[in-house]
């Protein structure tokens, strides 16, 4: 539904489950206005600025790439039919760039991707030299799970990860 934003080089790229209906109608990664995706990317210092879900292109620019596990289906998750997800197409797109850290947007994503064992923050496994991060979704729907802490994990795991930083 969304285009990858994926090269070589990127510090994160966060992994959706897939485009949400307003996501897949504007053609935005995290567009409904309640999703806490683009202001917690500013809040924790992985952007210099709040981006708007439309200008999401730019993240490269600042070491982040976008992704889904469902690249042909949206809508909620409860929705999208059994085949939707495609982790060995996902993990071969991830192997290929080979970001420092894949970043889950949500546990279902994690648990889907890495197994029922997945919780949330840096997991034990990687994929290559890719490290793998699951996070609380930032979406309205799951405003019960919201713990902003991890996304400050994942950004210092992310800056402590980025060339020219001590490790």
């Amino acid at each position: 539904m969304l285009p990858d934003l994926l090269q070589p080089g990127l510090s994160v790229v966060f992994c959706g489950t897939a485009a949400g209906t307003r996501s897949a109608r504007e053609g935005a990664y995290y567009a409904h206005p309640g999703n806490l995706f683009w202001p917690t990317l500013f809040a924790i210092g992985l952007t210099p600025r709040l981006i708007a879900p439309a200008e999401y292109p730019l993240v490269t620019g600042f070491g982040i790439g976008m992704t889904d596990l469902a690249k042909f289906h949206y809508g909620n998750d409860d929705e999208l039919p059994g085949d939707a997800f495609d982790v060995a197409a996902l993990r071969a797109r991830i192997e290929r760039v080979a970001p420092r850290v894949l970043a889950f947007t949500s546990k279902h994503g994690g648990r889907t991707a890495l197994g029922k064992q997945a919780g949330y923050g840096l997991q034990a496994i990687t994929w290559g030299d890719t490290r793998l991060f699951v996070l609380p979704s930032p979406s309205g729907q799951a405003r019960r799970s919201w713990n902003e802490q991890t996304w400050h994990d994942l950004a210092r795991l992310v800056r402590d990860q980025s060339p020219g930083t001590e490790r």
